[in-house]
C-alpha cells in the first residue's frame, strides 16, 4: 500500500484499500471496503465528502478521478477517471466513466451508467442506462445535508461511537 496522508480526514474504515496517488481533503470519511488504485494520474477527494461501503475508484487510462466538495459516494458506485462537481450525489451503484463530468449540485440516480465522455452541467438530475438529462434543478442543499449527515456518522466512528 502506498503512503497516502490520511491525517486530515475524519474516519478511515480499517478494510479500506488505497493504492496510488490519492488525496483525502480535510474531513473524508472512508467506509467498509473502499478501494482506490491510482497508478498513472491521481484520485482527488474533496473536503467532506463522504465515499461509502463497496465504491470503487480507479483512473482512466488518460484521466484522473477528481471528486468535488461534500459529496456523496453513495454504496457500491464506480468511479473511473471522471470528474464529480462540488455538492453531488452519486446514487447507490451507479457507474461514471472516463472523462464524464458531472457538474455542481447535481444528483445521479441509483444503477445510472454515466458513458465515458459524456458531460452534464450544473444543477442536473440525471438517470438511466445510458444516463440522460431528466430535469435541471438545484439540489444543492439537500445533498449537503446528506453529506452533513456522513460527516456526523463518520465523527461517531472516529469516536467509537457506532450510533448518532
Amino acid at each position: 500500500m502506498s503512503a497516502i496522508d490520511t491525517a486530515e480526514a475524519a474516519f478511515v474504515h480499517p478494510t479500506a484499500l488505497l493504492y496510488g496517488r490519492i488525496t483525502l481533503g480535510p474531513d473524508v470519511s472512508l467506509f467498509p471496503y473502499v478501494v482506490m488504485r491510482s497508478e498513472a494520474y491521481e484520485i482527488r477527494i474533496g473536503a467532506r465528502t463522504n465515499i461509502q461501503d463497496f465504491v470503487m475508484i480507479h483512473i482512466g487510462s488518460t484521466t484522473p478521478t477528481i471528486v468535488g466538495e461534500d459529496c456523496s459516494i453513495t454504496h457500491r458506485v464506480t468511479l473511473h477517471g471522471c470528474t464529480i462537481g462540488n455538492r453531488c450525489l452519486i446514487g447507490i451503484g451507479s457507474t461514471i466513466m472516463d472523462g464524464a463530468v458531472i457538474g455542481d449540485n447535481s444528483i445521479v440516480a441509483e444503477h445510472s451508467l454515466v458513458r465515458a465522455g459524456q458531460e452534464f452541467p450544473p444543477n442536473s438530475v440525471i438517470a438511466g442506462s445510458p444516463a440522460r438529462l431528466i430535469r435541471e434543478r438545484d439540489c444543492s442543499e439537500g445533498n449537503l445535508m446528506n453529506a452533513r449527515m456522513y460527516q456526523a456518522i463518520a465523527r461517531g466512528y472516529a469516536e467509537g461511537r457506532e450510533r448518532l
